[in-house]
């Protein structure tokens, strides 16, 4: 059965921890896994701009062996004059995984039920966890552990809160999340991270209190306020945030050895300050890099069948 990879909890906690792992090799060994080797040649789809997701899948497939092919949606079918299903049965017979950062989840999902090959969500508006991996792998780096840290996440409850709550409960720590009123993660998901926390030994706290949330926290992350299809709300966005900034004020709440993660692009001054960003406990320039190698032992990871 075909493994595809469309949200942070399709996998077990061992399973994670497996990728983050390899990942921590590859990084050391960048070609030591050459599964596309042949070479063979991985479809990444974009349907919204990028910087870090299309370098990193680029070179990641290169250093595997494989061919990168990038199809920008404005310049293909998709969606358009093609339907997802289509597409998926056309692209199955040529390519060995499917890559897509993409809007609806619901469209990564119908990708992967048409599709023999691994889909890959490269981030979608409700999950982003290819990143998620990228953030453990750094965590794991620089803590030397995941299970049982504190990690707080101030900012919108999006698609990366979202993930926060999956990966980092079945990682076992402790995910607590601060949002404005009327921007909170969606309780399914939060129920869902709750469940998993249950069987690992970590917890989950969503609050609308960010020195509640990072009081005490080993890791504070946070994310842009305003993304990518929001534009048009920009100006209330930065009123309803207003008091939400990781700054030096709200991160002294934190443990002294707590470390910084933003996703990136980053505005400073906005959801954080240059002086987080840019200081000694920011690690936001190694979680950048480790985007490449986690994805690359995720793409190992399922072309092996999930072994």
């Amino acid at each position: 059965m075909t493994r595809h990879f469309l949200k942070d909890d399709e996998i077990t906690a061992e399973e994670q921890m497996q990728i983050i792992e390899l990942a921590m090799k590859l990084k050391q060994d960048p070609y030591a896994e050459r599964p596309f080797a042949g070479p063979r040649t991985v479809a990444v789809i974009f349907d919204k701009t990028s910087t870090r997701t299309r370098v990193s899948f680029a070179v990641g497939i290169s250093d595997l062996g494989g061919v990168p092919l990038i199809i920008d949606s404005q310049n293909s079918q998709l969606g358009i004059k093609e339907s997802v299903a289509d597409t998926a049965r056309v692209l199955e017979r040529q390519v060995a995984q499917i890559v897509w950062r993409t809007y609806s989840q619901q469209g990564l999902e119908e990708m992967a039920r048409y599709s023999s090959v691994p889909v890959i969500n490269a981030l979608s508006d409700e999950f982003h966890p290819c990143q998620l991996l990228a953030d453990l792998m750094t965590i794991q780096e620089k803590k030397g552990s995941l299970k049982g840290l504190k990690l707080a996440y101030v900012g919108d409850g999006n698609n990366m809160a979202h993930s926060y709550l999956l990966a980092g409960s079945l990682a076992g720590m402790h995910v607590a999340i601060a949002t404005p009123v009327g921007y909170e993660p969606s309780d399914a998901v939060v129920s869902q991270a709750r469940e998993i926390a249950l069987k690992t030994g970590g917890t989950v706290a969503v609050s609308n209190s960010p020195s509640e949330i990072v009081a005490g926290a080993d890791v504070v992350a946070t994310d842009t306020w305003v993304s990518m299809g929001m534009e048009e709300d920009k100006e209330k966005r930065l009123k309803d945030f207003a008091g939400f900034t990781v700054d030096q004020s709200l991160l002294s709440l934190a443990k002294a050895d707590a470390i910084v993660l933003h996703c990136l692009p980053a505005y400073r001054g906005y959801e954080i300050s240059a002086d987080v960003l840019d200081g000694p406990q920011s690690v936001i320039w190694d979680q950048a890099e480790n985007r490449l190698h986690a994805q690359k032992a995720l793409m190992v990871f399922l072309a092996s069948g999930g072994k």
